[in-house]
C-alpha cells in the first residue's frame, strides 16, 4: 500500500445531466470520491455496496422547494450544488473495498488522518525481549524495527494475548516482573519466585548461562506455537515407557497434555511479524459484458497487503450438483490440463499465447503468486506505522466468525512454499460458490415404492433401500419414470 493511489474512473459531473451522467456508473460495490471545482477542497470519500444508488441519494435533486425554488433546508446530505468531479474504483469483496478506501484516505488526508477517520487500532502482540540481559515476555500494542524478530501476532485482543503468554508462562520458570532487575542476594523477591514458578534471577539463585537458556526455550515455544516443547516432552515419554518407567511416563504425559493445552489458546496465524506472510483470496471485481471465472488473489507480505491479482479457475472445475452430505470425493474441485488439437503457429506471439493457455491450474497459479510477490518486493518494506495499519485491516476481516468473514486465506507451509493445490481448491470455491443443496424428496412418490431391508438386525448399519424393478429380457433401460 503505497501514498500514491489513483482511482480507476473520474468523470465530470454537471447537475443538470445528473441522470444520464449517473447512468455510467456501475450498480455494483466500490470506493468513491466526490471532488468540488478547486483542487485544495476535502473530498467526500467512503465506500458503498451500490455506487448508483449512493450516488443517487447524494446527487439527486432535493425532496422538496420553497415559492422561489431554493432546496429547503433537510437533514439529508445533499451534496449536487458542491461537486464537480466522481472518482470510483470497482471492488469485488468488503475486503478490497476496506484496502482501498484506506490507501484513498492516506493518499488524501494523511496516515494520522485516515488511521483516526477509519478507526484502525494496533493489534495486540507478545514480545519476548531476547535482547535483554534479563529476558521477559509482555503483551503491547506497540511495534519497533529492531524488535520485529522477536514479536509475535496479531492477537484478536489484548485478552488473549494476555491468556495464552500466561499459559505458556506457567510453563516456564521465566520471570514475570517489569522492573529493571539489578541483581543481588538480599533481593525480597516475589510470589512467583515463593512458588517455584521463576528462576529468581533477582536473587542471583541461577546463572545469567541457565537463565538465557531457559529465555530461548520460550522463545522457540513461541515461534512454533508449541511444536518445540510437545516434541521435547514426547520424547522424554517415551524413553520413559521403554524404561519400564510408567509413573514417569504418567507425569510426562500429563505434562504433554498441559503444553498441547496451551499451544491450543493460539491460531495459526500467530508467528514472528517479521515472517508474517499469508494469500488471501476473494471474489474479483465483476467486468460488464464477461463471465467471471477468476479470483481475486491478495500477498500479505513485507508489511504490506499487495493486490489484486486475478487468478484464473479455467480448468479446476468443481461438481455443480455437490452436496454438503455428498462425497468427499466429489466435493473437491477437479484439475484439468488444457491440451492443444492442432500445431501452433510460428510466430513468436502465436506461442506465447499458445503456451500461456497451455498451462497446467498449478503452473498458472505459481506465475500469479510470483507477480505478486514481484509487486511486494518492488514496494519494498513497510514502514512500522503503516505496517501496524496493514495488521490492523488484516486483523480486522481474519478474526471475524467464519460465517461472517469472505473469502479464503492461506499460510506458507513449513519449508515457506506456498500450498498451490489448496489455493486452487479455494479459488474455485470462491468463483462456483458454496454447494448446492439436496433437491427436495417426493414422500408421495416414495411410499409406492417397493423397499427391503438390508442389514437387518445390525445397530448403525441397518437400512432401508428401494427396490429397483427388474429388467426384462430385451434389456431395457429403466428410466426415472419407470421407478416413480
Amino acid at each position: 500500500m503505497s501514498t500514491a493511489f489513483n482511482f480507476d474512473h473520474r468523470i465530470e459531473f454537471f447537475p443538470a445531466n445528473a441522470e444520464e451522467i449517473l447512468r455510467g456508473v456501475p450498480a455494483g460495490a466500490g470506493v468513491f470520491a466526490l471532488r468540488g471545482e478547486r483542487e485544495g477542497d476535502e473530498p467526500y470519500l467512503t465506500r458503498a455496496a451500490d455506487l448508483r444508488r449512493r450516488l443517487r441519494r447524494l446527487l439527486a435533486p432535493p425532496e422538496a422547494v420553497d415559492e422561489l425554488g431554493r432546496p429547503v433546508l433537510s437533514k439529508r446530505l445533499n451534496l449536487r450544488e458542491k461537486v464537480r468531479w466522481i472518482e470510483w474504483t470497482r471492488t469485488g469483496s468488503e475486503f478490497e473495498s476496506a484496502l482501498i478506501l484506506y490507501c484513498a484516505a492516506r493518499a488524501t488526508y494523511g496516515a494520522e488522518e485516515a488511521r483516526r477517520r477509519l478507526r484502525l487500532y494496533p493489534p495486540y502482540f507478545l514480545r519476548v525481549t531476547m535482547t535483554h540481559e534479563h529476558p521477559r515476555v509482555y503483551s503491547t500494542n506497540r511495534l519497533s524495527k529492531r524488535a520485529l524478530a522477536e514479536t509475535f501476532g496479531p492477537f484478536p485482543s489484548r485478552a488473549a494475548a494476555e491468556r495464552y503468554c500466561d499459559a505458556v508462562l506457567d510453563l516456564f520458570k521465566l520471570r514475570r516482573c517489569y522492573e529493571d532487575l539489578q541483581p543481588y542476594p538480599e533481593h525480597p523477591g516475589c510470589v512467583y519466585g515463593e512458588m517455584k514458578k521463576c528462576m529468581e534471577p533477582c536473587k542471583v539463585a541461577c546463572s545469567s548461562e541457565e537463565y538465557a537458556a531457559e529465555a530461548q526455550r520460550v522463545f522457540r515455544f513461541f515461534a512454533t506455537s508449541g511444536e518445540s516443547m510437545l516434541a521435547e516432552v514426547a520424547e522424554q515419554r517415551e524413553k520413559s515407557s521403554e524404561a519400564m518407567d510408567f509413573e514417569e511416563a504418567a507425569a510426562l504425559h500429563k505434562q504433554w497434555e498441559r503444553v498441547k493445552a496451551a499451544s491450543l489458546l493460539v491460531d495459526e496465524l500467530v508467528r514472528p511479524v517479521a515472517e508474517l506472510r499469508a494469500v488471501v483470496l476473494q471474489d474479483a471485481a465483476p467486468r460488464e459484458g464477461e463471465k467471471l471465472e477468476e479470483a481475486a488473489v491478495f500477498l500479505l507480505e513485507r508489511g504490506r497487503i499487495v493486490g489484486p491479482e486475478p487468478l484464473s479457475t479455467l480448468g479446476v472445475r468443481a461438481v455443480r450438483e455437490q452436496t454438503a452430505v455428498g462425497s468427499s470425493l466429489f466435493a473437491q474441485p477437479l484439475m484439468l490440463a488444457a491440451v492443444p488439437l492442432d500445431e501452433p503457429a510460428s510466430t513468436s506471439e502465436t506461442t506465447t499465447s499458445t503456451k500461456t493457455s497451455t498451462l497446467s491450474p498449478e503452473d498458472r497459479a505459481r506465475e500469479v503468486l510470483q507477480r505478486i510477490a514481484e509487486r511486494a518486493d518492488s514496494a519494498g518494506e513497510a514502514e512500522i506505522n503503516e505496517r501496524c495499519d496493514t495488521l490492523s485491516l488484516f486483523r480486522r476481516w481474519y478474526y471475524r466468525p467464519e460465517k461472517q468473514r469472505a473469502g479464503e486465506v492461506f499460510l506458507p507451509n513449513a519449508d515457506g512454499a506456498w500450498p498451490i493445490r489448496r489455493i486452487l481448491n479455494g479459488a474455485a470455491r470462491i468463483v462456483l460458490g458454496p454447494p448446492g443443496e439436496l433437491q427436495a424428496v417426493d414422500r408421495e412418490a416414495a411410499k409406492n415404492l417397493k423397499t427391503k431391508v438390508i442389514h437387518p438386525g445390525r445397530e448403525g448399519v441397518e437400512r432401508v433401500v428401494p427396490v429397483l424393478p427388474k429388467r426384462s429380457r430385451s434389456r431395457k433401460s429403466v428410466t426415472p419414470g419407470d421407478i416413480a
